[in-house]
């Protein structure tokens, strides 16, 4: 409980049930707790509260300032939503009768053409923005367009409704169904360096190799921070193994063109695969509403982390119908349980693990675990306050429920009725100021 020495003050304290994840425990629940943020947005102090009078006087503040959690209420860390295409937005809900590539050039390619009016693109995304920071991930890796003033948008927009943001630029120079919707190699590596140096490298590029030529993959692999793509849908794989017969898989496609990084979206790798992402440290991010959906395919989600293999949850809105981190976590575990009915031998995920890969698994698969994911001192706070006792919500409790009980009926039953408060680096951000 000793103070390091700061000039920082203390901005808020919190008194309740904190509910979170460390490396060694799935679920790690800390009643009777107190918890202080400093004006930097950072977690102080996280102590038992029976010492709240001594951490009042070495910390300054007012007993009378602590903020009381109810009998029901608990904070979580905040979602991370480790792949969310903002820029299809507009029609998620519809459009998933076809098979992907179908998809992509019926839909998509059309509909991310008209990001270069910026009417239209501020239409959908302050939607989205708004939309998802009230549904759970304080943190979103967004895929926006080839478009870098609509992709500057994106990232202003996050940061004016106080969302943590990841932004990628689209890049692609071929096989596109809309004619202008592609440029140069050259061009795009001129309009993705500047990107990648606003906001502190918040801005990321994305790429999609059955758009991109080898030229272009290869220009983008001198870009270091990157956030790539590698499906396994198998229409898109022989389609890959088609454009880049050198290549013996579509992972080869990314590692000879130096794009297998830190940060990597996949379904269905091999054994063989998941060695490279662990050897280079690569993260997958499983996106099960949106392979549902397209029929992509089920991850093995339990054979990744059995590999060491960094992995997130994301929605893959709009692939994924829904923006929410609470159905990516329940169509995980859907996933792992249709994968125990196909082979009984298969070791099913527990809500406490997907709980993990929904908040310290996604900061990891983002980079990002210095900085978010649990509650740890030094950390910002990035968090959700819950009630599952809201009027009228989606939840009913009984007598004798303990926090873990009433944390996993949030998991499976909850919505956005019981998310009352998130906070981002120290920030209430919802309910919205203009609420």
């Amino acid at each position: 409980m000793n103070r390091k020495d700061t000039t920082a003050r203390i901005a808020h304290v919190f008194r309740g049930t904190f509910v979170h994840s460390t490396p060694r425990a799935a679920v790690g629940i800390l009643q009777n707790c107190v918890l202080g943020v400093d004006d930097e947005g950072k977690i102080a102090f996280i102590e038992k509260d029976q010492d709240v009078v001594s951490l009042s006087k070495l910390w300054g503040f007012e007993t009378s300032d602590i903020k009381q959690l109810g009998q029901y209420e608990f904070f979580m860390p905040g979602m991370v939503d480790t792949r969310i295409h903002a820029s299809q937005y507009s029609y998620t809900g519809t459009a998933l009768d076809l098979p992907l590539l179908e998809w992509l050039n019926t839909y998509t390619f059309p509909v991310e053409a008209k990001y270069k009016d910026l009417g239209f693109a501020n239409n959908v995304y302050t939607k989205v923005v708004r939309r998802t920071v009230k549904n759970s991930p304080t943190t979103a890796c967004y895929f926006a367009t080839m478009h870098t003033d609509a992709s500057l948008l994106l990232g202003e927009l996050a940061d004016k409704f106080g969302q943590r943001a990841l932004v990628g630029k689209v890049c692609m120079d071929s096989n596109s169904a809309v004619p202008q919707y592609k440029e140069s190699p050259s061009e795009c590596k001129e309009e993705t360096d500047p990107l990648c140096k606003y906001e502190n490298k918040n801005i990321l590029s994305d790429c999609f190799a059955p758009s991109c030529s080898s030229s272009l993959l290869s220009e983008l692999g001198e870009i270091a921070n990157k956030n790539n793509h590698i499906s396994e849908n198998e229409e898109e794989v022989e389609l890959v193994k088609t454009l880049f017969p050198s290549c013996k898989s579509y992972t080869d496609v990314y590692l000879m063109h130096n794009l297998l990084t830190d940060r990597v979206n996949c379904n269905g790798p091999t054994d063989e695969k998941l060695e490279i992402f662990r050897e280079t440290g690569s993260a997958i991010s499983h996106c099960p509403n949106s392979n549902i959906s397209i029929c992509s395919g089920m991850l093995n989600v339990r054979n990744v982390l059995n590999h060491k293999v960094k992995l997130g949850l994301g929605t893959d809105v709009a692939g994924g119908y829904s923006p929410s981190m609470l159905d990516a976590m329940r169509r995980t575990l859907d996933t792992s349980k249709t994968l125990t009915i196909q082979d009984p031998q298969h070791k099913t995920l527990s809500f406490e693990e997907v709980f993990r890969l929904a908040t310290l698994g996604g900061s990891e698969a983002l980079s990002l675990d210095d900085q978010i994911g649990n509650f740890v001192v030094g950390k910002d706070f990035d968090a959700l306050r819950v009630n599952v006792c809201v009027p009228d919500g989606p939840i009913d409790l009984f007598p004798g429920e303990g926090p873990k009980v009433i944390l996993e009926k949030f998991l499976n039953l909850g919505d956005n009725r019981n998310i009352t408060e998130v906070y981002v680096a120290g920030r209430r951000v919802v309910p919205f100021p203009d609420t």
